[in-house]
Order: C-alpha cells, then structure tokens, then sequence
C-alpha cells in the first residue's frame, strides 16, 4: 500500500532524521517521481503543512551554490508519535 505523499515525507524524516525538500523528494521519487504533482511547490507545502501542525520543525536555512534557499526539517516527537500510530512497519 503506497501512503499518501504527505504522511510519506513524514515517514521519511522518521526514517532519516533532518532532511532538505530535494532529499525528500530523491528518496520518494521511485514511488512518486511518475505522479503529475510531484513537484517542489507541493513537497515544500507538505513540509509547511507538517511544520504548522507541529509534525516536523524547520531546522535550519542556507543558500546553496546557484545562491538559492535550502531549508531543512527534521520530525517533532507528535511526528514521531503519528507515524508509529498511522504507518505500518515494515516486515
């Protein structure tokens, strides 16, 4: 079963801690990448979303090389709580 695109970013910084949109979105291309909203725009409004509802925290910001905003997120405790309550584990 393929989770919903939000709750999978969520589990994704469950799984790896601190992670930039661009590392999300490298980690679920091979599930997502084929999908019409597969874009930035709406991977930084999941991670905007999830920081609102005090899922996930903005940890930190720095411009890249091209001098252009990267922002890094990493999971809140009620993050972690919702991910052990709503994804399955794995086997």
């Amino acid at each position: 079963m393929t989770l919903p695109a939000r709750m999978a970013v969520l589990n994704h910084l469950d799984e790896v801690g601190e992670s930039n949109i661009q590392e999300v979105m490298t980690s679920l291309e091979p599930i997502y990448g084929q999908e019409k909203q597969f874009t930035y725009d709406l991977f930084l409004e999941h991670l905007m979303a999830l920081e609102a509802n005090d899922l996930a925290s903005l940890t930190k910001y720095e411009l890249d090389k091209k001098e252009e905003l990267v922002l890094y997120y990493d999971i809140t405790e009620d993050g972690r709580s919702t991910v052990e309550k709503f994804v399955p584990k794995k086997k």
